[in-house]
């Protein structure tokens, strides 16, 4: 959006608002609340007792704190997708901008809310603190993420930025409300509307939340003296996580690997129904996110091809599935259909090509095109089909066509599958396979058999162990 011109049109606004709007309904869906906090807390103050967190509360606590860092660098992001549109001086009418103010009002109560809640379960409680400052390179997260956190939350400057937008919105509430009378703004307003006794009760809490965090801070820093040189080459520079970037990854400004030429190569060999998974290698939304390759999307095919199986698609879904758009993918901004310069503006993705019949494929895709327009799941929990993460919607389409059968792992009490999961389990049941392979090792196209070597040994894969080219089986 920087460098956004005066030649946009009113299309290009509302997709920007449409997308941030989309993004903050699904992470307010799994937001904590105060009632969420009560088995935390409990958890927190055993382990102070203590002196200690035990091994599974340590694990339990870690899982809640990535959850929490991922829908915060979501809210994040919607909010600085919408910071251009508040400041930009081309055309745009009053109710968009007003729509465009709200939405990212509500995101920003919504993170206050989330790093109140974070706060105090840890702001007071040493062990706890301790743990959640932790480095952990398996989710990307930064030693003293907590800290940076705390300190930012009690900012003199945020708190000022959030006082102003808090009498910005009581100002004009009656207008927001009119104007954000439509579509998804109603949820969004919905959602301001409920943040609105605790953006109240912030007020008179600023100051004193920025009075405990510098005496706690003093308390807490007197006591690790010692640690103090030891660590000093190593202090950070205590930016947000939400400021955060996968560090020494690529050049500053380096493009992605997938270029024009390698997508319109692999455009020429896809059909519908092939599984694309893919990987950034320092995107924000690989941050809390472990494995090498972390997202999925569906091969819809063209509208030739659907027709062909007599997938049919009505109204405006068939419209917006003609030209480039080939894909149906679940990501932060929802399920939607998705043009390939979208969806392959990565740096690596492997395609596995499905061994079904005809009629089948038409199925899948038939089950694939109705979770359309759906929100996006951020408590990654597949038990529900109302919001769907990515690999979901594949898990979703697949899952029971034929002989297929996709087992959900339970991951704290949520029952998911990974991407890498999902690599594991389609190649493992025959009914897959490896169609290609770029951006690993090489940024050069592999297919066939060295696809599936190169693929296994990316992110050493349970489905390589048992290859028989695997060095252990005699190769």
């Amino acid at each position: 959006m920087a460098g956004m011109g005066r030649e946009m049109d009113w299309r290009g606004v509302e997709e920007i608002l449409g997308r941030s709007a989309r993004m903050i309904l699904s992470a307010a869906l799994v937001l904590p609340g105060r009632r969420d906090l009560g088995p935390a807390i409990a958890l927190a103050e055993a382990a102070e007792a203590r002196g200690y967190l035990e091994p599974v509360d340590n694990e339990q606590l870690k899982d809640g704190y990535v959850r929490y860092l991922r829908l915060r660098a979501v809210l994040w992001e919607a909010v600085d997708a919408l910071v251009p549109l508040i400041e930009w001086e081309g055309e745009m009418d009053w109710g968009q901008r007003l729509r465009a103010f709200g939405t990212g009002f509500c995101a920003a109560a919504l993170l206050v809310r989330a790093a109140s809640f974070v706060v105090e379960l840890a702001g007071e409680r040493t062990v706890v603190w301790k743990a959640l400052d932790e480095e952990d390179s398996r989710y990307g997260i930064e030693r003293k993420s907590f800290t940076a956190i705390y300190r930012n939350l009690a900012s003199t400057r945020i708190m000022w930025r959030c006082y102003e937008a808090a009498r910005y919105y009581e100002l004009h509430r009656e207008d927001l409300e009119v104007a954000m009378d439509v579509g998804l703004f109603r949820r969004v307003f919905s959602l301001l509307r409920e943040e609105e006794p605790l953006i109240e009760a912030r007020r008179s809490d600023y100051v004193k939340r920025g009075l405990k965090y510098r005496l706690f801070d003093f308390e807490r820093r007197n006591r690790s003296g010692y640690r103090k040189v030891m660590f000093h080459l190593f202090e950070l520079s205590g930016r947000a996580i939400a400021e955060m970037k996968q560090p020494f990854v690529k050049p500053v400004g380096a493009g992605k690997r997938v270029t024009a030429a390698v997508r319109d190569e692999i455009g020429g060999m896809l059909r519908a129904g092939d599984i694309v998974v893919t990987r950034h290698d320092d995107a924000l939304s690989n941050l809390f996110l472990p494995g090498f390759w972390p997202h999925a999307a569906l091969y819809i095919g063209s509208l030739e091809e659907r027709e062909a199986m007599g997938v049919a698609m009505e109204g405006e879904c068939r419209e917006r599935s003609g030209g480039v758009v080939r894909f149906l993918e679940a990501k932060k901004d929802g399920v939607r259909f998705r043009a390939v310069e979208e969806t392959l503006a990565v740096d690596a993705f492997t395609v596995l090509r499905p061994r079904i019949v005809r009629e089948d494929l038409a199925g899948v895709l038939g089950k694939a095109l109705k979770h359309e327009g759906k929100l996006y799941d951020f408590a990654f929990d597949f038990r529900g089909a109302d919001r769907l993460a990515c690999t979901e919607l594949v898990y979703r389409s697949y899952h029971g066509v034929g002989s297929l059968c996709f087992v959900l792992g339970d991951r704290a009490g949520r029952m998911c599958l990974s991407a890498e999961d999902l690599l594991d389990q389609a190649l493992a049941s025959g009914e897959f396979e490896v169609l290609a392979l770029y951006g690993v090792g090489e940024n050069r196209m592999w297919t066939g058999e060295e696809a599936r070597d190169r693929l296994g040994r990316s992110y050493g894969s349970a489905a390589w162990d048992d290859h028989p080219r695997h060095p252990r089986n005699g190769e």
